[in-house]
């Protein structure tokens, strides 16, 4: 074995006479760590044992990396209502929240069934090459679905888009494994930001760029190509971000160990001998039997589905006509909204939510974020009443308050998850959870667009008529989720030290 450093060996040294008690053997000598010449992860941990700061180039790769994947996410919820009516698909203005959910949900199916698969990939040949196919793939099929005329194709290319895109998974695992334990909580938070960012923002470039012939015909011919392709534009946008952090990819270091006898093992040198020693001594336990980290997935499938719903339904909302319990928001109106919340969440990410954690802890911060969050979403039927000022004070702070919360529940669920497994099974346990995740995350846009078009026929209704039952909905389903962070629901992993 070929290993750079020379490895100690304890000495035994005289005693002088035999009968001298008074001379204590010496103490042994603390293992040290053998760095293997050539491997990626060893490289990694020498740097980080020298490094004891933040590691703030990393982050940065794997802030804006996580952006330009999770902008085609939601890019499409402002123009969605808008692309169903021009294709003409639905019978009626009720029934196009029925089309707006499926489209909106083929991403997270297909998903669904490709995560796992790359999050084990990502455990075998490294994070970096899933991460930069994962950028490829959102060049190519967010592209063709700008280009999509017909709803099959539409349907198509974001189905694709989402089982390409396996970035999320290896992302996370990556996001810990750049940086000392004492910063874990940071790398998962800036996971967390750039995911975040990416929902928000990405609705706020399709709102704002949608349409581009109809919202600024000065600069844009309806003869033109983004005249022909109405939402080509926003989502042409989004890819050649997507093409510059693939470019920017080629600087990203890999962090897997990839010893070839070893199996990814960190070998310790100890007394006379160097032995293998693994990270954690529950690295093969069966990640299905791991309580802790499944425990942990439920309550983040739960809230994510609450996150996604909500998302789908207020794009909708915010879009219908006010006969309809709405806002009669344009998709600029929305955007604007969404880019407000965007920028509200990269201030709380930046100089609030670490201070939030070092003081209450994981859990403690969850729940409370999920308790305000049920009176915050209670007031939102009521926004209809408001016009003008008024209504822009309401909306702008909710949608800034909501994302905060957002933020700080997956942020927590997120780190309890990464704390209960090793790092050769980092990447399958966050495939695990990205699976079970995008399962929650393609029926909750369905299931949104379902519940949004019977709400609206249901405007005259005795008990919860219209949107004050879609809000209602999501209240209970945050309901559950806070439950879902107490025991015996949550468990805790053994090696994390909770607040």
């Amino acid at each position: 074995m070929a290993a750079m450093g020379d490895t100690t060996r304890n000495r035994t040294f005289p005693h002088g006479n035999d009968n001298d008690d008074a001379t204590a053997p010496p103490s042994p000598s603390p293992p040290e760590m053998v760095y293997y010449e050539g491997c990626p992860g060893c490289a990694m941990e020498r740097k980080k044992e020298n490094n004891t700061g933040t590691p703030y180039k990393e982050f940065f790769y794997v802030g804006v990396t996580t952006l330009a994947s999770a902008l085609p996410i939601s890019s499409l919820f402002p123009f969605l209502y808008f692309m169903i009516q021009d294709m003409h698909v639905a019978k009626n203005e009720q029934d196009i929240g029925v089309y707006a959910g499926l489209l909106g949900a083929s991403y997270m199916i297909g998903r669904c069934f490709a995560s796992l698969f790359w999050g084990v990939v990502a455990d075998r040949i490294g994070r970096k090459p899933i991460i930069a196919f994962s950028m490829f793939s959102v060049v190519i099929f967010n592209t063709l679905f700008g280009l999509s005329v017909k709803y099959w194709m539409a349907i198509a290319t974001r189905m694709l888009l989402g089982s390409m895109n396996g970035m999320l998974a290896p992302i996370k695992a990556y996001s810990v494994e750049v940086c000392r334990p004492e910063h874990h909580a940071l790398g998962l938070s800036v996971v967390s930001t750039g995911w975040g960012i990416g929902l928000v923002v990405g609705p706020a470039i399709g709102g704002y760029l949608a349409q581009p012939a109809k919202q600024y015909p000065n600069l844009f011919s309806e003869n033109s190509i983004f005249g022909r392709f109405p939402y080509l534009l926003p989502c042409l946008f989004i890819s050649l971000i997507a093409f510059a952090v693939l470019i920017s990819c080629i600087w990203l270091p890999e962090t897997l160990h990839m010893h070839k006898n070893l199996e990814r093992e960190v070998e310790m040198v100890g007394d006379s001998r160097a032995a293998p020693h693994r990270e954690v001594p529950h690295s093969e336990k069966s990640l299905y039997k791991n309580w802790p980290l499944m425990s942990s997935i439920i309550a983040y499938c739960v809230f994510t589905l609450h996150d996604t719903a909500y998302s789908e339904i207020f794009s909708l909302w915010a879009v219908s006509e006010k006969k309809y319990g709405g806002l009669s928001f344009s998709s600029k109106d929305v955007g604007q909204v969404l880019a407000v919340s965007g920028a509200g969440l990269l201030l709380y990410q930046i100089f609030v939510y670490r201070h939030v954690h070092k003081y209450l802890g994981s859990i403690i911060s969850s729940r409370i974020a999920a308790a305000l969050f049920i009176p915050l979403l209670a007031t939102y039927p009521f926004m209809t009443h408001l016009s003008g000022t008024k209504l822009g004070l309401a909306i702008y702070f909710a949608a800034v308050i909501k994302g905060a919360f957002a933020t700080t529940i997956l942020t927590g669920t997120c780190i309890l998850q990464n704390s209960a497994v090793s790092q050769n099974q980092r990447g399958a346990a966050n495939g695990i959870s990205t699976t079970a995740m995008s399962l929650f995350k393609a029926i909750a846009p369905a299931g949104a667009g379902v519940l949004f078009s019977w709400a609206q026929k249901r405007q005259h209704a005795a008990f919860f008529p219209g949107d004050q039952m879609i809000f209602l909905i999501l209240n209970l389903v945050e309901v559950i989720g806070l439950v879902l962070t107490f025991k015996p629901f949550l468990a805790v992993p053994k090696q994390y030290d909770f607040k």
